[in-house]
């Protein structure tokens, strides 16, 4: 098992810095080229930048819980949860299918069941 993760490209946890203005000020952000990705996917799921998400989950978070210590760390636990989230979905939909198809449903995770991709809205997915 420990192969499949020591083999990944060194460029998918190289980090990366962000320079982003969030309430007028301007921020810095660094984070993993891999948690950049699924941020970008979760703003396009939402049909908005990366930048407009961030600011966006900044604010909410404000709004919930206050002051937030460690907010690059906030983000890469955001998309670890946007990505379960959306394995999950995708599994319930799998049996769903499987189900009215009257057939034994095979999880995703053994790699036998193939099918679309069906994901959350990105904020829907975090607000979980």
């Amino acid at each position: 098992m420990c192969e499949y993760f020591v083999k990944a490209d060194p460029i998918l946890y190289e980090q990366r810095t962000r320079s982003i203005r969030i309430r007028g000020m301007l921020t810095s952000i660094r984070l993993e080229n891999t948690v950049w990705d699924v941020l970008a996917e979760m703003a396009e799921d939402e049909g908005c930048t990366t930048n407009a998400l961030i600011c966006t989950l900044h604010d909410e978070i404000l709004e919930h819980r206050g002051e937030v210590s460690n907010f690059a760390s906030f983000l890469r636990v955001t998309s670890l949860r946007y990505l379960r989230r959306c394995l999950i979905s995708q599994e319930k939909q799998h049996q769903a299918i499987d189900a009215s198809l009257n057939l034994d449903s095979p999880t995703l995770l053994t790699g036998t069941h193939h099918g679309p991709a069906v994901r959350p809205t990105a904020l829907a997915a975090v607000k979980s």
